[in-house]
């Protein structure tokens, strides 16, 4: 009866979340309320507060169920990868192939990249948006790290600036996917997109640190 009652509550915060995705792609975030998404799912306002504390708490809960693979995929801050660059390569396709072939996957994200005002109302949206960018940078920051100690990048990159430029050139890969959506191109290119993506970490004069001025430099400069 306890196992049945589970049951029903986890079937409940399913059909809530899969309701707000729904209502929150068709109207935007902004625009939606949480009646929206209870009557969208066939349940009341209470039953929604009884799974989350409000909107934000149904937004983040969405957006979860599309991280939690990811993450699994990834080794956990403060452990050694085995090979960040295959890690990082791996996850990259992963997102790349799930945007193509997953509708779900698709509407998530879209809802994050194009439907999501952030505007007063939806001020604790956008929080729980901040500190999910700061999770996802820190953790590239720990796989280029991790990277660089085993000679997989060169041991002068700039690592903020490089962990700035992929973490700008992967978004801008999606943002444009879903701004306009050709699976077709996406799907045939994704593998060598991602591989670019890492051939600039790797190869990318611009992601180096600065050197130092020689001797003969300085005097040129200074004459």
């Amino acid at each position: 009866m306890v196992r049945r009652t589970k049951e029903e509550a986890l079937e409940t915060r399913n059909r809530i979340l899969d309701a707000a995705e729904d209502v929150f792609y068709a109207r935007g975030v902004a625009r939606t309320s949480l009646s929206d998404i209870a009557q969208a799912a066939g349940v009341t306002r209470g039953a929604i507060y009884w799974h989350f504390r409000n909107k934000a708490d149904v937004f983040a809960a969405m957006c979860e169920r599309v991280k939690l693979p990811m993450e699994t995929m990834c080794t956990p801050l403060g452990v050694e990868a085995d090979d960040p660059l295959g890690e990082l390569r791996t996850v990259g396709n992963f997102l790349l192939r799930q945007l193509v072939e997953d509708a779900h996957w698709r509407k998530v994200f879209e809802i994050m990249f194009n439907k999501c005002e952030f505007v007063e109302d939806t001020s604790p949206i956008l929080k729980r948006q901040q500190e999910s960018f700061e999770e996802g940078m820190t953790h590239l920051t720990s796989i280029i790290e991790q990277a660089t100690r085993r000679g997989q990048l060169p041991t002068d990159l700039d690592i903020p600036l490089a962990v700035s430029h992929f973490h700008a050139t992967f978004n801008g890969i999606m943002g444009d996917f879903l701004f306009y959506p050709d699976a077709s191109s996406l799907a045939s290119k994704r593998e060598r997109l991602m591989d670019a993506c890492i051939d600039t970490l790797k190869y990318s004069p611009a992601l180096r640190l600065p050197q130092p001025a020689t001797g003969s430099a300085r005097t040129e400069a200074s004459a």
